[in-house]
């Protein structure tokens, strides 16, 4: 079921994955470009207008109260709040190593100089909603939002057609430490957020996927706000030497395939005989699978198998492909983590599925996509704060160097600049 590449092809494999992305057509941005601009010259009326049509719900209050989140929370599966509370302590453990802190510097006459470190005040997550509910995400939006420091942490999600808020997203954000629920979706939530409406304040950054239209909302917005990521499809690298097992190294590349017809399954492996096992268990495996014609239709489109000889020759081609999800099912990965240097996430080993970073493990599953693992990074405490540097300089000290910051700014032609040194060395 895996197309097999020659590993010669390998750029043109890249440039096959990036194919994939949707580009965000005219038409959709200047359709969404009116909502935007609708929503911040009206506000909460042009944002009930927009729900009504799209959604089908006529919206009194954008804000879920306190008793709506409590009976929603009320009706979670108990088995699966477990879950998630055990899932919030590896996440928010695996976090907390990410925090940074501002520092001084001490010179010689009296020089002091620094970085502060401070979170964001207000941070919006985008949940979907409808068929598309993924609890998980919130805990990995909010988690790192609220280790970082964020006080003010807002979730959006459509509304249902009842009005009411789904239990397992409800759990989550209490559980992570969400602090506003409003129920709005699609470009006119990402607007509210960005420009403030009466009842929806504000926010400095967007976070948290969404269809096209929410990706383009993001993108417009982005400048007034900050944004994340634009996502594009998911995709999942396996590299396998002789001794994985072909039912695991199937079962793997399938919990990527399920998600879209789009995603991509790239299996890497020094064994010719395994590539054929892992096809004949795709074969087995994604018969039985409740989303079947996702799969096949995604392992048809965007499967592929590169046969290599060594797996640091695999290794090399996966830094080329720069996978959001990559997979060392060898024996001993360790021993090739540092060879890796463009992957979004690496999973160690012949147990470690990915499916354990999704939902459980502690590291983030929002990830780069589409070869972004080139110079970007997983979502994490660092997308939550921003850095603030300051500097003391005493007389003594300005005039001690006084003549070289004249002399730099002289050369650069900005008089101004030189005066402002200069006047102060003449008191």
């Amino acid at each position: 079921m895996l197309k097999e590449i020659n590993k010669k092809d390998t750029k043109m494999l890249r440039e096959f994955l990036d194919s994939r992305s949707q580009e965000i057509g005219s038409e959709i941005l200047v359709r969404v470009n009116e909502i935007i601009d609708a929503v911040r010259r009206e506000g909460d009326a042009a944002a009930k207008r927009y729900t009504k049509q799209f959604d089908g719900i006529d919206i009194e209050n954008f804000r879920v109260s306190e008793e709506e989140i409590e009976e929603a929370v009320g009706k979670c599966d108990p088995s699966f709040c477990q879950a998630m509370e055990r899932a919030k302590e590896n996440i928010e453990y695996f976090h907390k190593a990410q925090i940074q802190n501002s520092y001084i510097q001490q010179k010689e006459m009296g020089i002091y100089l620094g970085q502060r470190v401070l979170p964001l005040q207000a941070v919006g997550i985008y949940v979907p909603g409808g068929r598309a509910s993924y609890p998980s995400s919130v805990l990995m939006n909010a988690i790192p939002a609220k280790t970082a420091g964020v006080r003010r942490i807002v979730m959006v999600t459509p509304p249902n057609r009842e009005g009411t808020l789904d239990p397992d997203i409800a759990f989550a954000a209490r559980t992570a430490g969400v602090t506003e629920i409003y129920k709005i979706g699609g470009a006119q939530a990402i607007a509210a957020l960005a420009y403030g409406t009466e009842s929806i304040p504000a926010v400095d950054k967007i976070v948290g996927p969404g269809n096209i239209y929410v990706a383009a909302a993001k993108k417009l917005v982005y400048g007034k706000v900050d944004i994340d990521m634009i996502a594009g499809p998911s995709e999942i690298l396996v590299i396998a030497d002789e001794g994985a097992d072909p039912v695991f190294a199937a079962a793997d590349l399938l919990s990527q395939a399920e998600h879209d017809p789009m995603a991509s399954a790239i299996l890497l492996s020094t064994s010719s005989d395994l590539i054929g096992q892992i096809n004949e268990e795709l074969k087995r495996q994604s018969a039985v699978l409740p989303k079947r014609e996702i799969t096949e239709a995604s392992l048809r489109d965007y499967g592929k198998s590169i046969l290599c000889d060594s797996v640091a020759e695999c290794i090399e081609f996966a830094n080329a492909i720069a996978p959001e999800h990559l997979e060392l099912m060898v024996s001993e990965p360790m021993k090739y983590l540092n060879q890796v240097r463009n992957a979004g996430s690496v999973f160690l080993g012949y147990y470690t599925c990915e499916s354990i970073g999704d939902y459980y493990g502690g590291t983030n599953h929002v990830l780069p996509t589409s070869g972004t693992a080139r110079f970007s990074s997983a979502l994490g405490v660092d997308a939550f704060i921003k850095k603030s540097s300051f500097l003391h300089y005493t007389e003594e000290a300005l005039q001690a160097y006084g003549n070289d910051i004249i002399r730099m700014a002289e050369e650069e032609g900005l008089q101004a600049h030189a005066n402002a040194a200069a006047v102060r060395m003449k008191r």
